[in-house]
């Protein structure tokens, strides 16, 4: 029997919050408003952030600037599981050394905290509705959470979850998923409740995907779920940033990421490609990924990473990774005309 239809994000590619939340530097609000108004411009029409991201301080962002667009003209998605309380003696430099946020984060998987989480993202937002959400780092690689992930899965299986669910069908939201940095609350979402699409944070890129072409996709396939892909670049690692995905460790890169990096740039340099482009289209080609976002607090970076899913890639390109193991055999790889 086929899967029935889920929620599929309508566009392909959007702006995620992190660089705008300053996760890594400090970014002005000026800087924000240049690059939401340069990917609204280049066409985007897909933005996704998170009370996580600067704790508030993307959401306040992004709402600045899309509160003034015609909201059925764009899509946004946020997350739930964390909600924010603000106080004298707050400790959001201890999450986010760049923020400016008075916020605390706390963990809440409860259908109380949901309905609170998109209550609070709405405010912040200053918009009507999320289009979709995500649960967010309920995973193993969490060191924040006050429990295990696996203690914690009960709370989140029958509170969380049915209450998105439930707001799916009343129409509060379109669809709802997980967002998670690990494979293993996604496959157990996949399994035991009734989701749409996912958020794979740090799980397909040209440097780390052979989990996901074997054991999450052919999951999804079943279920006839589909996944937003937000680590193409693993956090810019692969565009020339000293950093690998997210946390307080990311600048110690292992040295197998660094050989593959060597080998993809040997590559793209033989056959004059950006490895900015093949990457962005690599994690785009599969036929579950529904949409890809970048995120960036740089107007120049935004338009770069929008071209570079334009821009031709012949087939041989593909064919020479996959013959020196770059790429796993059965990985999707994109059409020779690019875009």
């Amino acid at each position: 029997m086929m899967p029935s239809p889920r929620y599929r994000p309508p566009h392909n590619f959007g702006l995620g919050g992190v660089a705008i939340g300053n996760e890594f530097q400090f970014a002005t609000d000026e800087q924000a408003e240049a690059t939401l108004s340069a990917a609204w411009d280049a066409g985007v029409r897909y933005f996704d952030v998170s009370p996580w991201y600067g704790l508030g301080l993307a959401e306040r962002r992004f709402g600045r600037f899309l509160a003034r667009k015609p909201r059925d003209e764009f899509v946004i998605s946020s997350k739930v599981g964390k909600l924010l309380k603000a106080s004298r003696d707050n400790e959001a430099k201890r999450f986010f050394p760049f923020t400016t946020s008075p916020n605390t984060p706390h963990f809440d998987y409860t259908a109380d905290g949901v309905l609170r989480s998109i209550d609070d993202s709405l405010q912040r937002l200053g918009l009507d509705r999320l289009d979709f959400v995500f649960v967010h780092d309920l995973s193993p690689d969490n060191k924040f959470l006050p429990e295990d992930w696996e203690t914690l899965w009960p709370t989140a299986a029958n509170g969380a979850f049915p209450t998105l669910t439930r707001l799916r069908e009343e129409g509060v939201i379109d669809g709802w998923g997980m967002g998670v940095n690990c494979p293993q609350p996604i496959l157990r979402c996949l399994e035991e409740a009734d989701s749409d699409v996912h958020l794979l944070a740090s799980q397909y890129s040209l440097i780390d995907h052979a989990n996901a072409v074997e054991q999450v996709f052919p999951k999804a396939r079943e279920k006839g779920v589909s996944f937003v892909v937000g680590s193409s670049l693993n956090a810019g690692f692969i565009g020339g940033e000293h950093r690998y995905n997210y946390g307080e460790e990311n600048t110690l890169i292992a040295e197998d990421k660094l050989e593959r990096l060597r080998k993809l740039r040997a590559a793209t340099a033989r056959h004059g490609v950006d490895p900015v482009a093949a990457a962005l289209q690599f994690s785009r080609a599969p036929d579950v990924v529904s949409s890809l976002i970048v995120g960036t607090a740089k107007p120049d970076h935004i338009l770069a990473d929008h071209a570079a899913l334009q821009t031709k890639i012949a087939p041989e390109f593909w064919q020479e990774l996959r013959s020196e193991g770059l790429i796993h055999s059965d990985a999707a790889v994109p059409e020779s005309t690019g875009g």
